[in-house]
């Protein structure tokens, strides 16, 4: 069954009301304005990169609403099946949405990504260029915050994680987690134009980080 464009932007608008009652609690930086934004990149991303936008929609809507950082329940894609079978998607345009949200999240920097469609490419590095530069930042912080971690451990060293499991259960500082994913991301960039914003944001992170080791080191 082929989707007419006016079935699939109502079911756009009614994932966009689903998706902002979802996360209207949100304090870890996961909120409807990071759905938002992530959004807004993977469709510009889109018009250099192709793709269909209507996946790419649909998973950037929905790619955090089964996070194991929010619902605690890991990769199930529970919430994601459950609101597509309710808007009455076919079954393989749900099932390629579900693809790309299944291959959205970061999962270790020892774990080796994996982006197997265009779009998948896409929602990845948009969801990922929204964790770095200055709203990265901000929003690493605010996770930390949220989870009472540290801003900063000097005994503490990065970790290399080899497993996904390892990497959802890890507890380190907020700066340990620059070294640990934030400043990786830049080289893990699917698409061209994903590529290209990251270099800009990156150098963010970096004069960020000496600027913190500055003052934290109190050079003066």
């Amino acid at each position: 069954m082929k989707l007419l464009e006016t079935e699939k932007n109502r079911i756009c608008k009614k994932t966009e009301t689903f998706v902002k009652t979802f996360f209207e609690a949100d304090a870890t930086g996961h909120d409807w304005w990071h759905i938002y934004r992530v959004r807004k990149l993977a469709l510009a991303i889109s018009e250099t990169e192709k793709g269909d936008k209507f996946i790419i929609e649909m998973a950037a809507l929905l790619h955090d609403v089964d996070d194991y950082k929010i619902s605690g329940e890991g990769d199930y894609l529970k919430n994601a099946s459950a609101w597509l079978k309710k808007a009455g998607l076919p079954d393989e345009t749900a099932n390629k949405i579900l693809t790309v949200i299944g291959e959205v999240s970061f999962k270790g920097n020892d774990v080796e990504d994996k982006a197997s469609t265009p779009e998948s490419k896409i929602v990845q590095d948009a969801d990922r260029l929204d964790a770095i530069g200055a709203i990265g930042i901000a929003r690493a912080f605010a996770y930390g915050g949220s989870k009472n971690r540290a801003l900063y451990n000097p005994d503490e060293k990065p970790a290399t994680y080899k497993s996904f499991e390892e990497y959802r259960n890890n507890k380190s500082s907020t700066i340990s987690h620059f070294y640990e994913k934030l400043l990786l991301l830049k080289d893990r960039m699917k698409t061209n134009t994903g590529k290209l914003i990251a270099s800009e944001r990156h150098k963010y992170l970096e004069n960020y980080l000496k600027q913190f080791f500055n003052e934290w080191n109190v050079n003066i």
